[in-house]
């Protein structure tokens, strides 16, 4: 099971969270800062599977992001590096030459695209096909603004 996916920079700021279990806020920075401080002085010589506490992070860098996700310390380490890499495919779509600003104005919709494929902390969909074709939807692209019905006055 996912514990938690985060997206860092190299600088330690975190621009996306998605936590499976209830954590509290503090304990939540803590988690942060030390992920963080994990996966950015590894040598990229080793691999992207580091211990953490009870569990496992594993983390891809692409670019100037750092993401990291943390799963109990029996769950396949491939499928959760291959899922990433599908995160970073699917975005990369979406935004076409996803960049951080991309990722922090719109989070909103980041959010969405990581709903689509986990959920409850499990990884649901795997298939870049099926999940492109989710997004196609318009219900999908517009934001609660744009989705209001317009309203009329009316007379009696």
């Amino acid at each position: 099971m996912i514990r938690f996916i985060l997206l860092q920079n190299r600088q330690g700021k975190t621009r996306l969270a998605k936590y499976y279990v209830a954590l509290e806020d503090s304990e939540k920075h803590k988690v942060e800062y030390e992920v963080h401080r994990l996966v950015v002085n590894r040598d990229p010589k080793f691999t992207n599977f580091v211990e953490f506490r009870t569990h496992k992070v594993i983390y891809r860098r692409y670019a100037g992001l750092f993401f990291s996700i943390c799963v109990d310390i029996t769950d396949n380490e491939l499928a959760y590096l291959e899922c990433i890499h599908l995160f970073v495919e699917i975005l990369d779509h979406f935004f076409s030459n996803v960049c951080e600003l991309d990722l922090v104005f719109n989070f909103h919709k980041v959010y969405l695209i990581l709903d689509e494929f986990i959920l409850a902390g499990e990884l649901q969909e795997t298939s870049k096909r099926l999940l492109d074709f989710s997004f196609q939807n318009p219900d999908f692209t517009s934001t609660p603004a744009d989705r209001r019905p317009s309203v009329r006055a009316v007379r009696f």
